[in-house]
């Protein structure tokens, strides 16, 4: 079993940024894709980032490209999301999930991850 934790969430300003973590513990396995998914009020969860724990390779959903980072540390078994230039529409629950591959077209669907932590509020304001 993977246990993840996340923290970092809050309220901060149009603009501002915000840096995410997500702390896995339990047993995990070199080959799993790590992603972060967020879901606002009345919507479906969304694909925000996820990068292989195996060779590092990032991937990023349009809508946050060129503002959001995702990055591990593997000493520490943590998953980082920072978030700059951050907008009212980025305003959501901010999932952490681990996928047990990294290989195949679907990481950026929600399906295929098996772990997944509790959540974390992220909220921009005007």
């Amino acid at each position: 079993q993977v246990q993840l934790v996340e923290s970092g969430g809050g309220l901060v300003q149009a603009g501002g940024s915000l840096r995410l973590s997500c702390a896995a513990s339990g047993r995990t396995f070199s080959s799993y894709t790590m992603g972060w998914f967020r879901q606002a009020p009345g919507k479906e969860r969304e694909f925000v980032a996820a990068i292989s724990w195996r060779t590092d390779s990032t991937y990023y959903a349009d809508s946050v490209k060129g503002r959001f980072t995702i990055s591990r540390d593997n000493a520490k078994s943590t998953v980082y999301l920072q978030m700059n230039s951050l907008k009212p529409e980025d305003t959501a629950v901010y999932y952490c999930a681990a996928r047990r591959w990294d290989t195949g077209s679907d990481f950026p669907q929600s399906y295929s991850y098996n772990y997944w932590g509790q959540g974390t509020q992220v909220t921009v304001s005007s």
